[in-house]
């Protein structure tokens, strides 16, 4: 059965579509809630010379479908498969930003508490997103405060012979230590964190002040004292969140855009309590050109925005996003309802969270079932608007303005600011504060050879070359790169303890997983088990974080904190190299001195350091080198230097 006879023997129930080329290989995925009537759309408007939907039926061999009871079914089918095979007619999800959660780990057995940005099936609870990113971390400090949660990478399957610092700063109860703690105390622990995790603050307010009496009837005076703070800390919040419930109507996601020369920038500014809390870009460069349409065909940019009220039109004509327009003949357009729409689709669908109102610039075919849809998981109204005029549709307009700005940023190449690269570095890597100092350690040696390390600093905006430091590697012989990372990274962090100074908001490893992890365990051993770490490979460009590193961070090559990442990799490299050639150098000069019979390592050590240079040896006097060895061996080495000149002479 050919292709458009399946097309005909297609069912009317809803349903979900999948274009498939000669090979196999899907690269369209639809939804409709009648199969046969929106498949068969495809060949009028393929025959009216749709650009997208003539390339999708030229290149389509075959079709399957799945049948679902209803529309959102089908929605949230079309989403996964979307996700999963990544089609090349679907416009997919490009995000610059991922949101943490505060991972719970119940499978352990003794559970910790950890920031992620994915979710994964491992048996974990996990608790958000949170936004802006950094209250993630808040959160997390906050359980290590008051429940005493690590999120350290300690093996607590086995005891071990001491804790580490956080037990002794009152953040850990202990489990790695044998009678520190029970498993008793310690469950109690993780269930008071699930029930502040889960906002089920007033139970957890009951069960709190309950065993605090009991402890204190009991005469277990610091129990109590203890439970009375985390009580305190929960009140604190519970009021916190009263003050709050007023205003939750207020929460709202806004969008807005700008498309240019085939490439599109999406702002979406996230509103909690009637303010906005953070922003998120998203960018598609290069569209092709299927999603492309002249300024006169198909659905593009200014057929979405026909009403814009009295009083706009100057206003709209300066921006390009919601309500811009372009003359015809003067470049491409594309069809924003199919990008708002794929986009809220990927955003939403499997989210725990989705606020009341979402402000879109343009409307699309299932902007009204997907509302539907989202109301039902969420077990509240969620409206998704297309505002025409008045407040709602300001902020459209802002969000769209902040899109041109990125769009400028991002695809103009401009240097962004210190501050904006310091956030999208500690947002790309989860670092709980902005870096103000980043240290960056490599190896370098040729087969083992002369191996010596280097430290550079990133501080402040720029090279600190006053605090760069070289290493050689003392403990290791032969080739073997992870122990000499581990040498000097305990050598390096030893000494700070040592002084009390402080550490470096970032460790960076020139290196793969293998270095990465010979760094921790040098932390480890020095009790940082929080200090933030990360390593980038040389070949694949990625960033590998500790405690993440089945999630690598896969920076765009365009993004100014790979830039940074790069060369601050590259500077490490640099010294690294250069001093390990000077190190080979002096080894090469110097050989030639125990060639000389009579001459030793120490004599040779005499020597260089009194002249300076092997050159200044061979060119001083006799007795010049009698004031500093024998004068037999003085005599020795004057011979064998003169002997060598009078040869070349000859």
């Amino acid at each position: 059965m050919d292709l458009y006879e399946k097309i005909r023997a297609l069912p009317t129930q809803p349903g979900v579509y999948l274009y498939k080329d000669a090979e196999g290989e899907v690269i369209y995925v639809g939804k409709a809630k009648n199969l046969r009537s929106r498949v068969r759309s495809y060949l009028l408007e393929a025959s009216q010379a749709n650009a997208k939907t003539g390339s999708l039926m030229r290149e389509a061999a075959d079709l399957d479908y799945i049948l679902v009871a209803n529309e959102h079914e089908a929605l949230a089918l079309e989403n996964n498969l979307i996700k999963q095979r990544k089609p090349r007619f679907n416009i997919l999800l490009r995000d610059d930003k991922t949101y943490p959660y505060v991972k719970l780990t119940l499978a352990d057995r003794y559970p910790k508490v950890f920031v992620t940005r994915r979710l994964r099936k491992d048996g974990a609870a996990y608790y958000g997103p949170y936004f802006p990113g950094n209250l993630a971390y808040r959160v997390a400090e906050l359980i290590h405060r008051s429940f005493l949660l690590p999120s350290c990478k300690v093996d607590l399957s086995r005891y071990h012979p001491r804790a580490c610092l956080q037990f002794y700063i009152h953040r850990c109860l202990g489990p790695c230590v044998e009678g520190l703690t029970t498993p008793e105390i310690y469950q109690q622990a993780v269930r008071d964190a699930q029930l502040f995790l889960e906002g089920r603050h007033a139970e957890l307010e009951r069960t709190l002040a309950a065993r605090m009496t009991a402890a204190a009837e009991a005469e277990q005076f610091e129990a109590a004292a203890r439970l009375r703070d985390q009580l305190s800390t929960v009140r604190q919040l519970q009021e916190k969140q009263r003050i709050a419930t007023a205003e939750q109507d207020d929460d709202a996601d806004v969008f807005g855009y700008h498309f240019e020369e085939g490439a599109l920038a999406v702002n979406l500014f996230h509103m909690r309590n009637g303010k906005i809390v953070d922003r998120r870009e998203f960018f598609w460069e290069d569209l092709p050109e299927e999603w492309l349409v002249n300024g006169d065909h198909g659905p593009g940019i200014k057929d979405q925005v026909q009403d814009q009220g009295p009083g706009r039109k100057d206003q709209e004509s300066e921006i390009s996003g919601p309500g811009s327009r372009q003359e015809p003949g003067r470049g491409s357009e594309f069809s924003a309802g199919e990008v708002f729409s794929a986009l809220l689709k990927q955003l939403y669908i499997d989210q725990q969270y989705v606020p009341r109102s979402v402000l879109v610039p343009a409307d699309f075919d299932d902007r009204e079932s997907l509302a539907a849809m989202l109301s039902e998981r969420m077990v509240h109204r969620i409206e998704i608007a297309v505002p025409q005029r008045g407040e709602k549709r300001s902020l459209v307009d802002l969000a769209a303005q902040n899109a041109k700005q990125s769009y400028t940023q991002r695809f103009r190449v401009l240097e962004p600011s210190r501050k904006a690269v310091q956030e999208a570095l500690a947002d790309a890597l989860m670092l709980p504060e902005l870096p103000r100092r980043i240290e960056c350690f490599d190896i370098s040696h040729i087969q083992g050879a002369e191996t010596v390390a280097s430290l550079v600093v990133w501080e402040d905006g720029k090279m600190n070359k006053s605090a760069y430091r070289k290493f050689k590697i003392a403990t290791v012989d032969g080739v073997d790169d992870f122990a000499s990372m581990r040498e000097v990274v305990e050598r390096r962090y030893r000494r700070l303890k040592d002084e009390g100074q402080a550490m470096p908001s970032l460790v960076l490893i020139d290196g793969g997983l293998g270095q990465l992890h010979a760094a921790a365990e040098a932390l480890e051993k020095l009790g940082f088990t929080t200090q933030p770490l990360a390593a980038i490979a040389k070949r694949e460009e990625v960033v590998y974080v500790y405690g993440n590193e089945e999630e690598p961070v896969v920076l765009d090559r365009r993004s100014p904190v790979l830039h940074l990442v790069q060369m601050i990799r590259d500077e490490s490299h640099r010294f690294a190299i250069g001093y390990h050639r000077q190190r080979r150098a002096m080894r090469d000069r110097s050989s030639e001195l125990l060639e000389i019979p009579g001459v030793g390592p120490q004599t040779r050590q005499r020597l260089l350091t009194h002249f300076g240079s092997l050159r200044d040896v061979q060119q001083a006097t006799a007795e010049s080198l009698a004031a500093v060895v024998p004068a037999k061996t003085a005599e020795t080495i004057w011979r064998h230097f003169h002997a060598a000149r009078a040869a070349i002479g000859q």
